[in-house]
C-alpha cells in the first residue's frame, strides 16, 4: 500500500511538470506573436508617413502651391466612433529668407446635412485645433497633421473646415484652405 501511494505522488507530480512545460511553451509563443504583430504595425506606420511625405513632396513640385494638404482633393472621411483620431496632414512652403515657425488654425465652417450639430461641437472635434510647423529659409516646413475625433452618436454628414496659416513676421503671407471632413 505504501508503493502505490509513492507511484501516484510521482505520477502526479510529472503530470504537473508537463503541464507547465506546456503553459511556459504557450506563453513564450503568445509573447513572440504579438511581439512580431506590434513590429509591423510600426513599420506599417513609418510607410504611411513616408507615403504621406513623398505626396506632399509631389503636390509642392507640380503645383505652385504655398500650402500642401493631403489627402490632395480635400475629403477626409472619418469613422465615427473610431478610438483612432484620423484627419489630414499639410505642409507651407516658406517664401522667407530665413526661418520661420508658422502657426496654424482650424476651425469649423459650415455643416451640411448634420442635424442639431452646431459649429461648436464641430470644432469640439477637432484634436488639435492650433500649433505651429516650422520651415527653413525657402523650403517646406515639417508635415503638420491634424486629427479629428467624433463621438459614435454624431449623424453622419459632411463638415466643412477652414486651416489657416500664420507668418509669425506678420508680412502678409497667410495661405488657407478648405478640407471636408466626411462623417461615416
Amino acid at each position: 500500500m505504501i508503493l502505490k501511494n509513492k507511484k501516484g505522488a510521482m505520477e502526479m507530480s510529472m503530470g504537473t511538470i508537463v503541464t507547465i512545460v506546456l503553459v511556459v511553451v504557450t506563453l513564450v509563443l503568445a509573447l513572440v506573436l504579438i511581439r512580431s504583430i506590434f513590429s509591423s504595425s510600426q513599420g506599417a506606420v513609418d510607410q504611411v508617413s513616408t507615403a504621406i511625405q513623398n505626396q506632399i513632396n509631389q503636390l509642392f513640385s507640380s503645383e505652385n502651391a504655398d500650402l500642401a494638404i493631403y489627402p490632395a482633393d480635400l475629403n477626409v472621411p472619418i469613422k465615427r466612433g473610431d478610438d483612432t483620431p484620423k484627419g489630414f496632414a499639410f505642409a507651407v512652403k516658406n517664401p522667407d529668407n530665413a526661418a520661420v515657425k508658422f502657426s496654424y488654425t482650424v476651425t469649423a465652417q459650415s455643416l451640411y446635412k448634420c442635424g442639431n450639430i452646431t459649429t461648436d461641437t464641430a470644432n469640439g472635434y477637432i484634436v488639435n485645433p492650433e500649433g505651429s510647423v516650422s520651415a527653413g529659409a525657402g523650403a517646406q516646413s515639417s508635415t503638420g497633421v491634424v486629427r479629428f475625433k467624433v463621438e459614435k452618436s454624431a449623424p453622419a454628414c459632411t463638415i466643412t473646415y477652414f486651416i489657416q496659416i500664420t507668418d509669425p513676421n506678420n508680412q502678409g503671407f497667410a495661405p488657407s484652405s478648405q478640407i471636408f471632413v466626411n462623417l461615416k
